[in-house]
């Protein structure tokens, strides 16, 4: 995809509201990283209460994944999680306007050394990651130290997705975003030696996936992991990231490449994937996105776990 440009129409008055909303935003990120995190705790507060529908989503996964804590621990974990989201908001802000320098502060980077031989072999690589709510400064801090493409998909207001942009390549100047359904271009980074940020841990759809257990549920999971890195000739090296409890920033940490990955079938792949995602999220609960119905495709014949979206 090309680079995106600023436009002369982006000043047409129906932006302008967002405009004052992204200024706002890129004020109340120049406090300092402790206060933002304070400040979390009370947008965390905010949403919990206002955001009815994905307080229910959210409250029904954890019922799924974790029946064996009692509501009153669910609601606390909830809560927390409404926190992490909130400060994800905060951190999305971050990585677009803060100066690098003091963006990079916050880095503890592990494992490195793993992209660096894939890069000395010639070897493209799949960077397996999770949909935690630190993805957005995740990408950002890795980006200041090696070059990754991502999984692109268009926001439908042309501001916001300039905005955004501009603010994700900025750390990858040669980066690449690549349109989610574009295979052939996935491939084309891959054969070329470059790694990509992937996540497989979201439901896409029947189509592309297998039904597998997660937490012991069936669940659709995509098989293009297995296709990406076979097709691709890529190595899979796990991607996990965690804001620290202690305020220090974040710990992001490249896993040791997958052995024997593709396997002997897309099933065992999809499986070992979900038991994997299984352990990261069940380490940090709170920090994962949990607003996302994960199953909302069922097997044939089995019933709907979600209740029906308020219109």
């Amino acid at each position: 995809m090309e680079r995106p440009s600023f436009r002369l129409a982006f000043l047409n008055p129906r932006y302008w509201p967002l405009w004052l909303g992204l200024g706002l935003l890129w004020l109340l990120v120049q406090l300092p990283y402790g206060v933002l995190l304070r400040l979390a705790q009370g947008l965390g507060w905010i949403f919990y209460h206002v955001a009815r529908q994905r307080r229910a989503i959210a409250r029904r996964n954890l019922e799924l994944c974790f029946p064996q804590l009692d509501e009153r621990a669910r609601d606390r974990l909830l809560r927390r999680n409404f926190a992490s989201s909130a400060m994800a908001l905060l951190e999305m802000a971050m990585s677009w306007w803060w100066p690098r320098r003091r963006l990079a502060r916050l880095a503890h980077i592990e494992g490195l050394e793993h992209l660096q031989a894939a890069q000395r072999d010639g070897q493209g690589v799949i960077l397996m990651a999770l949909h935690f709510t630190t993805l957005e400064i995740g990408a950002a801090l890795l980006g200041q130290r090696h070059t990754i493409d991502g999984m692109y998909r268009q926001h439908k207001n042309p501001l916001f997705d300039f905005i955004q942009r501009s603010g994700r390549e900025r750390h990858n100047l040669d980066a690449t975003a690549i349109e989610r359904e574009d295979v052939r271009a996935m491939l084309k980074v891959l054969r070329a030696g470059r790694a990509i940020w992937y996540a497989p841990d979201q439901d896409y759809g029947a189509k592309q996936s297998l039904f597998v257990p997660l937490f012991g549920i069936p669940a659709a999971t995509v098989t293009a992991t297995t296709k990406f890195a076979r097709l691709g000739r890529a190595r899979v090296l796990p991607f996990t990231q965690e804001r620290l409890a202690d305020g220090s920033g974040y710990r992001l940490v490249i896993h040791p490449p997958l052995a024997d990955f593709p396997g002997e079938s897309e099933e065992a792949d999809c499986l070992r994937i979900n038991r994997w995602v299984e352990r990261c999220v069940s380490q940090l609960p709170e920090q994962y996105l949990w607003a996302h119905r994960r199953f909302k495709t069922r097997p044939p014949g089995e019933p709907k776990l979600y209740p029906k979206k308020r219109r």
